[in-house]
């Protein structure tokens, strides 16, 4: 059977992760290793493991028999399973589903693709999901006031699709799809288009200055600010989201 492990950097609590999760069950077996807490933005970091000396707890995920939560970045939780602190030989990895596309310049950062490039590099080919959302373009995080509105169910199809897909016909070498999936019913999308990495991401930060920090003298906080949504290329994986459409790019 399959072993499929995923992963996320949003956190083990993460309803995208679980509904992710449930979603490859009928593909091979699943084994849930997420960070125990946000790590968004964290790209492929494995952090300073001799000095935070992360911990392993195992967790319960409904619908998924082995669940674990680690005291670290989401590339530290893949290579440990690629280590085999998880008494398995994984055959794909699956991380998401992220809050916010990752495309465009985000594509270096993200904590979510980071953890598939870090199974590249032990030799195993995954996917990376994520999906717009609402009011931000399609850049943006899971800020609580949005995430009510995500429709976890669209990504997950999207996934399993593609995941199904690559398991009957696997890559020649290892390799790292990045999904970018729109917040929109499964009936509502557009189509699927194969993309390019964009340029800036459809909203950016502009600006970034010091604040003063009240009451402590020379100390300082960042202001940044976001600039207005842009209109991307349809063929990049930024323009093809806002245009409606699933976006698959190789890494």
């Amino acid at each position: 059977m399959m072993q499929i492990l995923v992963t996320n950097d949003d956190g083990i609590d993460s309803v995208g992760l679980h509904e992710l999760a449930r979603a490859m069950s009928d593909l091979g077996e699943v084994t849930i290793v997420a960070p125990d807490q946000e790590y968004s933005g964290f790209g492929a970091a494995l952090g300073p493991v001799h000095l935070i000396r992360p911990e392993v707890h195992k967790r319960k995920v409904k619908g998924i028999d082995n669940a674990w939560a680690i005291g670290g970045p989401p590339a530290l939780c893949v290579m440990y399973a690629t280590l085999g602190v998880f008494d398995k030989e994984f055959d794909f990895v699956v991380s998401g589903i992220n809050p916010g596309s990752n495309v465009g310049r985000s594509v270096y950062h993200s904590g979510t693709i980071g953890a598939v490039l870090t199974a590249r590099n032990s030799g195993i080919s995954g996917i990376a999901v994520s999906q717009a959302v609402n009011d931000w373009g399609v850049e943006g995080q899971g800020f609580d006031e949005v995430l009510d509105r995500q429709l976890w169910g669209t990504a997950s199809q999207v996934a399993h699709t593609t995941v199904k897909a690559l398991l009957a016909d696997p890559p020649n070498f290892p390799s790292v799809l990045n999904i970018n999936v729109p917040n929109l019913s499964i009936e509502d999308l557009k189509g699927w288009k194969f993309t390019e990495v964009g340029g800036p991401p459809p909203r950016t930060m502009s600006t970034a200055e010091l604040e003063p920090k009240p009451g402590h003298e020379g100390s300082f906080r960042v202001k940044m600010s976001w600039g207005d949504p842009a209109e991307l290329p349809i063929e990049t994986d930024g323009g093809a989201v806002m245009a409606g459409f699933v976006s698959l790019t190789w890494l």
